[in-house]
């Protein structure tokens, strides 16, 4: 009996152990990539005036599952009305959609306009539109459409990946 509550003990903390201090699933390729194009500083700018343009006239809706209306929105219905609208881009409607169109890229080579996706759970998936800075417009389930920073500890956490949708 009191081998097998020993034998537990060890267990449970070598897993918990291990959770704590695994890494994250983090985005590959942390060199910068000599094969993608930059955009110059007035196309930059151009993008990032469009996109800040457009989060103006969101700011502040709430979030709603499913949602695609200044009633309420969700996190990939934000992004793909931001695309079609401010930068005349047409993308899919999910996340897991979204996920798999363009060029994933390293967080060494993000630019203005780069998706990145968020794993917030088992199934769940997140996407906001970098901006700059270190920032990203989204529609937060707490906050509604904002901007957060990419080092925030919970988004930093939850990096997925990064997709290259304009050239």
């Amino acid at each position: 009996m009191k081998n097998t509550k020993l034998l537990f003990l060890v267990i449970f903390f070598i897993l918990f152990f291990t959770g704590c201090f695994s890494s994250s699933s983090v985005v590959s390729n942390p060199k910068p990539n000599p094969n993608l194009e930059f955009r110059d500083y007035e196309e930059n700018q151009r993008l990032y005036d469009q996109l800040i343009t457009y989060y103006y006239q969101w700011k502040g809706v709430k979030y709603k599952y499913g949602g695609n209306t200044k009633r309420g929105i969700d996190c990939s219905a934000f992004v793909q009305n931001t695309f079609r609208t401010a930068l005349q881009v047409k993308i899919p409607r999910t996340t897991k959609l979204q996920s798999q169109v363009g060029q994933e890229i390293g967080m060494a080579d993000l630019q203005i306009g780069d998706l990145v996706f968020f794993k917030t759970g088992y199934k769940s998936r997140h996407v906001g539109i970098y901006i700059g800075g270190g920032e990203f417009l989204h529609a937060s389930t707490r906050k509604g459409v904002t901007i957060s920073r990419l080092d925030n500890p919970y988004y930093s956490k939850h990096l997925w990946k990064i997709q290259r949708i304009l050239n």
